[in-house]
């Protein structure tokens, strides 16, 4: 299988950072010049299927430097032959009666079994019974359920490297390929289960379905998911921060501990990238030393999806000298014009060996930069 076109572009730049930079907000300049990410909706001709994700070749761009971009391609169907009248998949799931669209969107079955379905063991629900799949971040492609089933859907989930979501939901399809001689075909109802990537949410949730001839695709019944647990890197340590990143102040000998950021446009969602490209620029400063003083070391990072009006921009990645604790994370997005900024899916790290160096005027004993620590 393919693996996904990765593009990644420097947001800031990492040998330096301003002198004071108490705030670190986002780089517009150099978000409006990198190339958005790819978006998907699966189509009713796919079939069921995985996206491979190539780690190795996304860790090298990660770390590359200077770093490449590459133009994003679209994902588009293959050519098809007039296949008009021919059967698709039969689905699982009940239809109902009489087969119309509002009827579909009015059956009370799907809706009493998004809201009841459990929230499987390491997830937690992010929306609810929507009539909308996800258009987002991270396709890693899906599966269909022979009944409405979340713990199922987890567990395959789990199965797929790149996925940390997943959406779940009942589809009214055609039962043949809509076209002159079928225009309106009898529907059938597919339980699809989703596997995403990056973080779905009800913004995101907003294909409504689509007309193929005179069928109305719909979809109802729509729950979404994402883990929990913060993922396991060899030499940090992880914490979730939410939806909030790290604003830090000034340490105590008035220095930025902000390093600067990158912002990466792949298609998935992984936090080892940026602790990839934190060691490899800890490498490149010690091989690249100022005409003074030491060279600024990465030993903290904050990276989360950045998104504008519920679209993803793409994988954030801060980068900072030490280490600052989860009453720092106070930074949930901001406004440019009428366009609202947030961060979702927030993850900081430590590296593990790290001690801090640093001693305050006054103390006889290195303690805290500014109040306390991650670690």
């Amino acid at each position: 299988m393919k693996s996904n076109t990765l593009i990644i572009n420097t947001l800031v730049s990492l040998a330096g950072a301003s002198p004071l930079q108490p705030r670190q907000l986002l780089n517009f300049a150099a978000l409006d010049a990198a190339p958005q990410p790819t978006l998907h909706t699966p189509s009713i001709e796919e079939k069921p299927h995985t996206v491979s994700y190539d780690l190795a070749a996304a860790t090298q761009a990660a770390i590359a430097n200077p770093l490449p971009v590459e133009a994003v391609a679209k994902r588009s169907l293959d050519a098809r032959t007039d296949d008009s009248c021919t059967p698709l998949e039969r689905g699982a799931g009940p239809v109902p009666i009489p087969d119309t669209a509002e009827a579909f969107l009015a059956y009370p079955d799907f809706s009493s079994a998004a809201n009841s379905a459990p929230v499987p063991t390491g997830y937690y629900l992010t929306f609810q019974n929507l009539n909308g799949s996800n258009s987002a971040y991270g396709y890693s492609g899906y599966s269909t359920l022979n009944s409405y089933d979340t713990a199922e859907c987890a567990r395959r989930c789990n199965n797929v490297d790149s996925c940390l979501a997943f959406n779940i939901y009942f589809e009214r399809d055609p039962s043949l390929v809509p076209g002159s001689l079928c225009p309106n075909p009898p529907s059938n109802t597919v339980i699809k289960c989703v596997y995403w990537g990056g973080y779905i949410s009800a913004s995101n949730a907003n294909n409504e379905g689509q007309w193929r001839d005179q069928f109305h695709v719909v979809i109802a019944g729509s729950n979404g998911y994402m883990k929990n647990q913060v993922a396991e890197i060899p030499g940090w340590n992880g914490v979730s921060l939410g939806n909030a990143a790290i604003n830090a102040p000034l340490n105590c000998l008035g220095q930025d501990t902000y390093m600067g950021s990158k912002i990466f446009t792949t298609s998935y969602f992984d936090v080892g990238l940026c602790a990839a490209a934190c060691v490899s620029q800890n490498e490149y400063n010690t091989a690249h030393p100022p005409d003074t003083g030491a060279p600024k070391l990465c030993r903290f990072f904050v990276t989360f999806l950045s998104e504008r009006n519920g679209s993803p921009e793409g994988q954030y990645c801060a980068m900072y000298t030490q280490s600052w604790d989860s009453s720092y994370a106070t930074n949930d997005g901001q406004w440019r014009g009428d366009d609202h900024y947030t961060n979702d899916y927030v993850f900081a790290y430590t590296n593990s060996t790290w001690k801090n160096d640093v001693v305050c005027p006054g103390s006889n004993s290195t303690t805290t930069t500014a109040r306390r620590f991650l670690y």
